[in-house]
């Protein structure tokens, strides 16, 4: 990738689509940079992604936006590419048949597949108007069932085109069937986003990772005879089994000389997910004497992705989960997407690379203590306590993950998964929870300045007053609810994590305690505001009972920790 990773500035968007151009051109920067530079002239779209193929001479441009800018970008690139990049000079091993091969247009979010699909349409409409060049409709776009896959459109490649255009046959969808030699054809339509995914396995056995993926794979395998000859169908052509999953493509590689990979283009993540290959991979990888690992996601992915993933988790192990945030966070742990290296969401999932996250936990360290020092009330306590909190949640997560996959603890991996599945969850909760505080306790400042001058607004401002005070109680009763989550998530850890590493199941300990004592502060220091006795006296003997559990679980994590210190 030479472009690097892109980040948003403008928001959040309520409809959000992504745009894929492949162009025949992976050499020269020069022409690159311009049609990148067109791409990020345009208010409102960023560009993800740039990564050139020098073999293949091709470059796959990602960018997302919403709809109508996503459609002028396209354009602007398009006008680019066409002007500097020449296919009588072209070469490369990729199957190409234009300057911009193809342009697909992907619903991210807040938009259907048919609005993408009418996307493609004006796209290929205004292609041909503006600039000439011929555009035929594939995928969802397709107007006919023989363009609906790519390659039977793509047949010959840019060689065979002048001929082919001269077939009725072959006109197409928009324009009129010249031979442009400069520039080709152009194919433009809407599918839905392809996600790489490869799955991890304990072998360095190729043909392990092989055979998996002839089980799981639309295609399947040849069908064999007993003496390990292909079938032969009535149609002349090899017959063969099908695998267990549509709109899966799958092959063996090797991430490395100790890893073998089930490497996986997922077509269509709404009907067959992450999981689903995940747990396949996992019980057919067992029938074949090995184990899954861990899994990586290769470019870019859909937050729903993960969140259906989080869920079939949570589903699965009988977990209750706050948030989508949460569950994104499980499907990580699931998945092991931390095994190779470090899955940062805000690279690598579409929708968090144009969403801003809150601006506290944004901050670097020193950001956040400068701002945290000065004259403004908030940040205050409750964003610290549930800073607290999630420190406590990090260090638990470390002893877990510096426990499972050690040979010394092998009989409580299960255990310390499940368990680093649990506190990773968490961890994330009370970071949100850090800006959350001061959201909630800048409503009630908002509510005092609200306008007092006759009966009526003086009563309007009460309630806005006694609500903001109820809501700026609710935050940090959940961030103690959810600190008192890592203390009970630490008595295992306690007993069964790396004893190398106790000292630091002590520190999270007492990191999430003070979280839960300083959230509790926050909420009885509310409390003497709230005129609603019931309310009042309901909180007062939650709070209570959630102090009596909290040293109890101190107790007993710090007796383990200093016996094994």
């Amino acid at each position: 990738m030479v472009d690097g990773t892109r980040k948003f500035n403008g928001g959040n968007m309520e409809r959000m689509v992504e745009c894929v151009p492949n162009f025949s051109e992976g050499r020269d920067l020069t022409v690159l940079e311009a049609i990148s530079g067109a791409v990020k002239s345009v208010k409102g779209v960023t560009l993800l992604n740039m990564d050139p193929g020098y073999d293949f001479n091709r470059t796959v441009f990602t960018f997302v936006g919403e709809p109508e800018n996503v459609l002028e970008a396209a354009f602007q690139a398009a006008r680019v590419g066409y002007a500097l990049i020449d296919m009588r000079k072209h070469k490369g091993e990729h199957a190409r048949m234009g300057a911009l091969d193809v342009c697909p247009f992907i619903p991210i979010k807040g938009i259907g597949m048919d609005e993408c699909s009418e996307l493609a349409r004006r796209f290929g409409a205004r292609v041909w108007e503006e600039l000439g060049i011929p555009v035929f409709l594939y995928a969802n776009s397709a107007q006919r069932p023989d363009r609906v896959s790519l390659p039977n459109i793509r047949k010959g490649e840019y060689e065979a085109l002048e001929k082919k255009l001269k077939d009725p046959i072959f006109r197409p969808d928009i324009g009129d069937p010249v031979f442009i030699p400069k520039s080709g054809v152009t194919a433009a339509g809407a599918r839905q986003i392809l996600i790489a995914y490869n799955v991890n396995l304990n072998t360095s056995d190729k043909s392990i990772a092989s055979e998996i993926s002839g089980k799981i794979r639309e295609s399947g395998v040849l069908k064999k005879d007993q003496n390990g000859e292909k079938v032969i169908g009535p149609d002349g052509r090899p017959e063969r089994v099908p695998g267990r999953f549509r709109g899966v493509q799958a092959g063996g590689m090797m991430y490395n000389e100790d890893t073998a990979q089930v490497s996986m283009n997922l077509l269509d993540h709404d009907d067959v997910d992450l999981h689903d290959v995940f747990e396949a991979c996992r019980e057919e990888a067992r029938e074949l004497g090995a184990d899954v690992t861990g899994s990586e996601i290769v470019g870019l992915v859909p937050r729903d992705s993960l969140i259906k993933a989080g869920k079939f988790y949570a589903s699965k192990l009988g977990e209750s989960i706050s948030g989508d945030d949460g569950y994104v966070e499980l499907a990580i742990a699931s998945l092991g997407l931390n095994q190779l290296y470090q899955f940062k969401a805000d690279e690598k999932v579409i929708e968090d690379m144009v969403t801003e996250s809150g601006p506290l936990a944004k901050m670097t360290l020193k950001g956040f203590m400068d701002v945290l020092a000065s004259d403004s009330p908030a940040p205050g306590g409750g964003s610290v306590a549930a800073l607290s909190g999630a420190l406590g949640a990090a260090l638990m997560e470390m002893v877990c993950n510096l426990t499972y996959g050690k040979k010394r603890y092998e009989e409580v991996w299960d255990e310390m998964r499940a368990s680093g599945k649990k506190v990773s969850v968490l961890r994330k909760r009370l970071l949100d929870l850090v800006d959350e505080d001061t959201d909630a306790f800048n409503d009630v400042m908002q509510a005092f300045k609200l306008p007092k001058d006759s009966e009526e607004e003086k009563a309007a401002r009460s309630r806005a007053i006694q609500e903001g005070y109820k809501k700026a109680i609710a935050t940090p009763l959940e961030t103690a609810k959810v600190c008192l989550k890592v203390l009970e998530a630490s008595v295992e850890i306690a007993e069964k994590g790396n004893k190398n590493s106790i000292s630091d199941v002590g520190v999270g300990a007492d990191m999430a305690g003070a979280g839960l004592d300083g959230a509790v502060m926050n909420i009885r220091t509310n409390l003497a505001s709230i005129k609603d006795e019931g309310h009042v006296a309901r909180m007062e003997a939650e709070v209570v009972t959630m102090m009596a559990r909290k040293e109890e679980l101190l107790i007993s994590v710090r007796t383990m920790v200093n016996q094994k210190m």
